[in-house]
């Protein structure tokens, strides 16, 4: 009798009388499902969470390793990139001026007009509005001519050394009866860099100020 037909005459009600290796390969069987099933409740589901915190965890070990190691393959690149980005900040920088260099300035924007052929109104300073490190000084302006003369106008700003913008701009008929004069009414702001004397005074004011802040929140 070979092996398949012994198989198929055993009696599933009576394992007793099975033959001698049957039985034990039989109980060997059930202790091997009985090791998987207790394997997988008492290690496996109870450990899985952490094995997979430890996935994600190396996911971003790995994500931060390739990050930096791009960082590092392209140093040299960004430091390229910040000499280019510092070169272009000095080029912008020249072209605000110094204090000492606004009066003239101011000389320049309002000739500026005249020699468009514009008729001057107006011109007003305003107080300047410091900023990280520079200044804003906005000129209330109001100029009456014609659309070509307030072309060329805003060409001769474009075409000053200094850096000059234009707001807030405004055309209207300079009268009922007169179509052809019109009023142009704007600000513009130049701006000039803190002095280094200016900066510490500034960054000061700001520490003061927070502290001040943080001393009613305190008391509060």
């Amino acid at each position: 009798m070979n092996l398949v037909e012994e198989l198929r005459s055993l009696d599933p009600s009576d394992p007793g009388r099975w033959p001698l290796p049957i039985r034990i390969g039989t109980v060997a069987l059930w202790f091997a499902v009985l090791a998987i099933v207790l394997t997988y409740v008492f290690v496996w589901k109870s450990q899985r969470p952490e094995l997979q915190r430890f996935q994600a965890e190396e996911q971003k070990l790995r994500g931060e390793f390739r990050d930096k190691h791009s960082k590092a393959v392209n140093l040299e690149v960004y430091k390229q990139q910040l000499a280019d980005i510092e070169r272009s900040f000095g080029a912008l920088l020249r072209q605000l001026p110094g204090k000492t260099e606004v009066p003239n300035l101011l000389v320049d924007i309002s000739q500026t007009g005249l020699a468009s052929g514009l008729e001057e109104k107006l011109f007003q300073p305003q107080a300047e509005q410091k900023r990280d490190f520079y200044a804003e000084l906005p000129i209330k302006i109001r100029l009456s001519g014609n659309y070509h003369e307030f072309g060329a106008f805003v060409s001769g700003i474009a075409a000053l050394p200094r850096i000059v913008t234009l707001h807030d701009i405004e055309i209207k008929p300079d009268s009922k009866d007169a179509y052809d004069v019109l009023t142009l009414d704007l600000t513009a702001k130049t701006y000039r860099y803190l002095d280094e004397d200016e900066v510490a005074a500034a960054e000061s004011q700001r520490r003061e100020a927070e502290q001040g802040r943080r001393k009613k929140g305190s008391g509060a």
